[in-house]
């Protein structure tokens, strides 16, 4: 066993090796999750060292090298979190809510068998790694540096059972704002055919199989003209789950409703955030379940206001249509509505220091 197994996380030393070479964060256009920069962070669990988490280190850029046989290229014993970094007017670096997507990536790891990473490894693992690519964090108006920790299994093992091998592994890169041609709401699916997820399912997990199995119907979806598809129970595809990749809002009349965590449902980071400050505008707020009836009889009744929803990557995105077999439902006029708009801005400019951040939710990188 090496002697960084012995280690806390408090103590454990990040070694940092940097690349001969180093570039220069490219200038135009960047998209989302195309371009990254000359490290990753990378550190090890179990295999000849024994159990336990050593070797936290970021190295020059490299390729993955793992056995053909490796337990995440057979029983996808895979997980990852997504979240940014921003740069302030005066230079200073921050993230948002990272030990939110800390906790949840232990809660993952754990529905899938897998070693947690201690939280606050996890923390500084991505601090370490932002602070040595700042030079690669844009400051072009909306854009920021998306962050992907990961862990996968690496055993080769054929036999099925959790490995007892990991590599926890993060990679960084410069992202430009999510919504290229502003803020416009988008034309979305709803699908009552194929499922994401089942009751007893990984749906709360943030793990690579529930994305596959997301990807024929948001195939299916874009070739009949929508952006993205809304998810319904696997069961009797009524009840509303997720819109896309994102957590669902419906407003209806003076309420707010989003689908509960009951497992089959992410527990999104921006989701609470947004649930937060709706409380806090004196919005009337419901975690409860709503079907698709529900949603039909308010747009007939004239008190479906907004459609939108919440994650990492778009913050808020409204939604203008919705789309069924017997046709189309546009949401109130098609456009962003007052609160979607209002809830976007505030998040937006908590993140990026424009605003107080009274409830400590940005955390200043040292």
């Amino acid at each position: 066993m090496t002697e960084n197994a012995a280690q806390t996380p408090s103590d454990m030393p990040i070694e940092v090796r940097l690349a001969d070479e180093r570039h220069a964060c490219p200038s135009g256009k960047l998209g989302f999750g195309k371009v990254f920069t000359d490290h990753v962070f990378v550190a090890e669990y179990g295999g000849e060292g024994g159990p336990g988490w050593r070797d936290a280190r970021v190295v020059p850029w490299r390729e993955l090298h793992m056995s053909p046989a490796a337990s995440v290229l057979h029983y996808a014993q895979s997980i990852f979190e997504g979240l940014k970094a921003f740069k302030g007017d005066d230079g200073a670096l921050f993230t948002f809510r990272p030990e939110m997507h800390a906790a949840r990536f232990v809660r993952s790891a754990e529905r899938l068998c897998m070693p947690a990473v201690p939280e606050e490894l996890f923390l500084r693992a991505v601090d370490k790694l932002v602070r040595v690519e700042e030079a690669w964090v844009p400051t072009a108006p909306g854009a920021s540096m998306y962050i992907r920790p990961t862990m996968v299994a690496t055993e080769g093992f054929l036999g099925v059972r959790p490995a007892q091998s990991y590599t926890f592994f993060v990679i960084v890169g410069p992202v430009d704002a999510y919504y290229a041609e502003g803020f416009a709401p988008v034309k979305i699916w709803v699908e009552r055919e194929m499922c994401r997820v089942a009751v007893g399912g990984m749906g709360a997990a943030k793990t690579g199989g529930n994305y596959a199995a997301s990807l024929y119907a948001a195939e299916r979806a874009k070739k009949r003209g929508y952006a993205q598809v809304l998810w319904t129970d696997a069961k009797e595809h009524r009840f509303l789950e997720e819109v896309g990749t994102m957590n669902l809002f419906v407003r209806i009349g003076d309420e707010v409703v989003t689908p509960p965590l009951d497992g089959n449902i992410l527990p999104g980071v921006t989701r609470d955030s947004v649930l937060t400050l709706l409380r806090e505008r004196g919005v009337r707020v419901s975690e409860r379940a709503i079907t698709i009836d529900e949603l039909r009889q308010a747009a007939d009744a004239g008190t479906l206001r907004e459609v939108f929803g919440t994650g990492t990557a778009a913050v808020v995105s409204p939604v203008g249509v919705l789309g069924f077999e017997d046709g189309d439902l546009t949401v109130a006029d098609g456009k962003p509505g007052e609160l979607s708009v209002a809830l976007h801005d505030e998040v937006v400019a908590i993140q990026r220091g424009r605003v107080a951040d009274t409830r400590g939710w940005v955390h200043a990188i040292p």
